[in-house]
Order: structure tokens, then sequence, then C-alpha cells
């Protein structure tokens, strides 16, 4: 693939941020050309060629561009062609096919309607007529494999770089189904083949999800299966959203690191936090537990947003054998009385799996957007509040959500502890991920405000480490992970060019729970792939992004090659 050529850029007398853990800014004059960073002068004096941009950069950071090593945005790519809530804070480049459960692969039209069902609340689920103005050549949801997801990505252009994983949830569905079952020997290696036609897709990697369903059917020895074969491939990782971040967090933590001893594969813990006041103070034990894999020979990274709430899907809320066979049973199930009775004693006097083991505290529910009108009014409540509203007890209201939405609902957990997002953020290992549900009106903050957040808040405000080396957590450490350093990930000679200028004094997130829309502050400018996205704080257009993809022989191709 080629991407129209950009119109050179020189950014004249900019504070370098190389990207480098060790970086130390230092100004220079720095010219981009062709899509890549062609020339940078220490102490300025380069000539703009003719025509080119040149822009006034003085007292500001030039740093890479930010990788978002947890995204959500496989549909917002295609249908949101802007891309306003990752371009506006800087993001360049997304790692998608998370939690274990993506559109790519499936092998029939039941598969992806199931797939499209179970993840309305992260993504939405346009119909193809709604869709028909955006895609080229072929409609949603028309892929199956993960490398014509990627090709479609690449015809109908995309405003960031994208990388996928394989989404093991998906492997389980294609070959044993959406049912609590076990596995069978042949199951496993048919998982295995899939996963092996993934890598050589284009994957750079394998997901997780679980406590979602049915990833979350799979044993522990069936995952180190798979993580053997992936392991065959250098480079790639396995990025598991583990089997609880609340009661036995710690355990479930060690049962990851673990798999990446015995199997040899590298891996990333996605959105690694220690939720639950259970778990107040105890990000030491899950570091120490890195620190001693990591000096065995253990390839371990983690992604974390800068937040103390999470945000999933109010369905996964249920204990796992509720959501057994997909969305048609599992309405079937909340529409009977005495299994709802049995639901109830599991979510509220039990703890459990969808709840991480611990009953649900119906105050630290936030409702996300809903669609059915007699659901009107309930997004961005909680759920104890909407109950007394109506005199009906809490559950009584979480059913209903589900029933007439149709699990499509998703909701923000109000679960986090500050002290551990402060201690596993300054782990030398730590990349950004934001984790970003992009679909509705009720979003996270993360969804537009990641990584300014990390930036302005954690970096300059509080001081949990300076700026240049929180810009190496979001752009060198990723770039590593994904395997395209030296090609992204640094502002050096010959590097595409993602960069983002932005004021170090004035970065912020502005994004909040009651205006999740609103964007960044002290953002200058974004280049994609040489391509300015962002000129003076103000959104241009542009898709210039590519496919980030594997090859046949190991080496990661970035440009869309």
């Amino acid at each position: 693939m080629t991407i129209d050529p950009p119109t050179s850029t020189l950014f004249r007398a900019a504070s370098v941020v190389s990207g480098e853990e060790d970086a130390v800014p230092y100004v220079a004059d720095v010219l981009v050309t062709n899509g890549v960073i062609a020339k940078i002068a220490p102490g300025g004096g380069l000539s703009a060629p003719p025509g080119a941009r040149v822009v006034d950069a003085a007292g500001h950071f030039l740093a890479p561009g930010f990788i978002d090593m947890h995204a959500h945005s496989d549909l917002y790519l295609l249908t949101h062609a802007d891309h306003e809530a990752k371009i506006t804070q800087g993001c360049t480049t997304e790692v998608v096919g998370q939690d274990g459960i993506a559109y790519a692969p499936v092998h029939t039209d039941e598969q992806m309607l199931a797939i499209r069902e179970q993840i309305t609340a992260w993504n939405g689920n346009p119909s193809d007529h709604e869709c028909a103005t955006t895609l080229k050549d072929v409609g949603m949801f028309k892929w199956r494999s993960i490398k014509e997801y990627l090709d479609t990505l690449d015809r109908n252009r995309t405003a960031t770089n994208v990388a996928m994983l394989v989404p093991q949830g998906n492997l389980r569905l294609l070959t044993v189904g959406p049912r609590d079952d076990v596995a069978s020997a042949q199951h496993i290696q048919d998982q295995v083949a899939l996963l092996h036609q993934g890598m050589r897709d284009g994957a750079v990697g394998m997901s997780s999800g679980l406590t979602y369903t049915p990833g979350m059917y799979a044993s522990n020895s069936e995952l180190a299966v798979l993580c053997e074969a992936l392991a065959q491939y250098p480079g790639s990782f396995y990025a598991p959203h583990h089997r609880s971040y609340g009661a036995n967090a710690i355990e479930s933590y060690g049962e990851m690191i673990d798999l990446g001893e015995t199997t040899g594969c590298a891996v990333h813990l996605t959105h690694a936090t220690l939720n639950f006041p259970e778990n107040k103070n105890r990000a030491p034990e899950l570091v120490d537990m890195i620190d001693t894999a990591r000096r065995k020979g253990v390839d371990i990274t983690l992604d974390t947003y800068p937040y103390l709430p999470g945000c999933t899907t109010l369905s996964s809320k249920l204990p796992s054998w509720a959501l057994s066979g997909g969305p048609e049973e599992t309405l079937a199930r909340l529409r009977d009385p005495a299994i709802c009775e049995e639901i109830r004693v599991a979510v509220e006097d039990k703890g459990c799996d969808g709840g991480h083991g611990i009953p649900t505290d119906w105050q630290c529910v936030e409702i996300g957007s809903t669609a059915h009108p007699d659901l009107e009014g309930y997004a961005g409540r909680r759920v104890d509040e909407v109950a007394r509203s109506l005199g009906r007890e809490p559950f009584a209201v979480f059913i209903d959500i589900l029933v007439k939405d149709k699990l499509a609902t998703g909701c923000i957990l109000h679960t986090g502890n500050e002290e551990n997002v402060q201690y596993i953020m300054k782990h030398e290992v730590h990349t950004g991920g934001s984790d970003a549900i992009l679909h509705g009106q009720t979003l996270h903050p993360r969804s537009y405000g990641t990584f300014p957040r990390y930036l302005g808040h954690y970096a300059r405000d509080l001081g949990l480490m300076s700026i240049p080396h929180m810009v190496a957590h979001l752009t060198s450490r990723p770039a590593k992970r994904l395997g395209v350093y030296p090609t992204r990930g640094v502002v050096r000679e010959g590097s595409a060019a993602d960069l983002v200028l932005f004021d170090p004094e004035t970065v912020k997130d502005m994004s909040s729970h009651s205006e999740p829309r609103a964007t960044a502050k002290g953002i200058r400018f974004v280049l994609v792939n040489g391509q300015v996205a962002i000129d003076e704080g103000k959104m241009t257009g542009p898709r210039a992004g590519v496919t980030i993809r594997r090859r046949k022989d190991g080496q990661v191709t970035d440009r869309g090659e």
C-alpha cells in the first residue's frame, strides 16, 4: 500500500524528546519529508525546502506519536474516519483485537453475528446499510480472516497506524463453540492451526479475555498449548486480560506469568491494575512477582490506563455459567425468575467470576449508554441510585437493563486504588494503554484523555517522573514490544514521521465523566506518517495510517508494505 506523499514540514527550534529511556530534551530543527524524519539539526540552522511548511516550535516538546497498547477501535477506525478521540490526544498507533474477542477470524455469518452482538457495548453494531457509504470494496463485516480485516483497513485508510492481536476467544468459538465445554485434544489443535493462520495473516500476538465468554472457558493447560505455539514467532507476545482483578488477583496474574515461564512466550499484562478495596496497596506484591519472573528470563511487559474507574460491558457482571451459549440463551435465563434468583445470589451474595469474585456493590456500577426507550435517563447514573428513584431493588434494575437492551449496555466500575495505579505506572516495563470504549454517549474519560493525562497530571503535576521519561513509556517501549522500533517510537533520522508537538506547561486532559469528549489542551501538531492530522490544535482530517503486520520471515512491516 502507498499513502499520499505529504508536504514537507520543518519544525524550527523544537525541544526534541527522542522517546528513548534516558532522553534529555535538546533544541533542534527537524525536517519531515516523504513521511519520514529526513533531517535533525541540533542547534538549528536547517533551510526549508521549497514549499515546506515551517512551524515555530520554540518552547514546545517534539515527541514520537503515542502508541496505545490496548485499543478498542476495531470498528471506529472504519465508521468514524476522523478518529477524533485518539488523534486529538497524540495517539498515532493502536493495537486492536483485544480482550480475546474481535471481528476476525470468523468462519460463518452466524459466528460474526454472535460476536457483533456480544461486543455491541464496546463498538456498537452498525448495519451494512449504515456503513455502505463508508467502506470501499468490502462491506462492513464481510471479511473473515485477519488478513481480510487488515486489508479492509488499508483500503479504507485509517487515521492511525494499526496492529492486531489474534483473539483467543474467537479461536475457542470457532472450534469448541459458545458454551462452557471442555476442549478436546482435537479442538485445541484446531485452535493452534487458527492461531498459526492469524500470525501468518500479520497479527503481532494473541489476546485473551479470561472474564469474557467464550475465552474464559479455556483451562490454563489449553492456554499453554496456544502460548507454546505463539512462542514459535520471535517478537510476538500474549496479552491476557486475566481471570480476576478482584479476589485472587495476585494469583491470577501469577497464572499468566507462569504461562510465560513454562512456554517461553512473551507476556504483556494488559490493563494491569489492582481494583476493589480488597487489593488496596497490593501493587508491590504484583511488581515483586513480575521482577522475580524477569530475573528468571521471562519476557514481561504491561500496560495501564491512568485512571481509577474501569469500563466494560454490564453483562460481564453475570456469572460465566449464565452467559454460556451466547446472547439468546443468556436472555432466556434472565427472563426465568428461578434462574434469575440463582444469578442474584451469585452476583450479590457470593461474588461470582463476573464480579471478580467479590459481591457486587451497586454504588460502584455506573450505567453506560442505553438504547431502549424505557431506559431513557439511566445513562451516567449508578445502579443503586436508579433503583432508589424507582423504588426497586438494584438487582432488578440490573436485569431489566440487560433484558431491554439485549445485553448491549456498557458500564463504568468505580473500584480503583490510586496507590496501585501510581506504583505500577512507575515500573520499568510499563507502557500506556487507554482501554477506551468509544461507543455511546457516556464515555469513560480515558477515551479522549489517556495520553495527555500521563504527561500533564502524573508527570508534570504530581512529579512521578519527568515528562521525557513518561514519553518513553508511551513511545519507544511499546514500539519495542511491537517490533517496530526504531522505525517508530523514536525521533530519529530515517524513522517514520509519527510526531506530536505539545506544550509541556499546558498539556492536559480535559475529558471528564460529565464531558467525556472534551479534547486535550496543549497538543499543537500531530503527524501520522508525515501528514498533518492536528494543525495548531485543530483536526485536518487525513487518514494516513497504515496496518502494522508481521511478515512470514518474522519481521514486522509498518509502512503498508
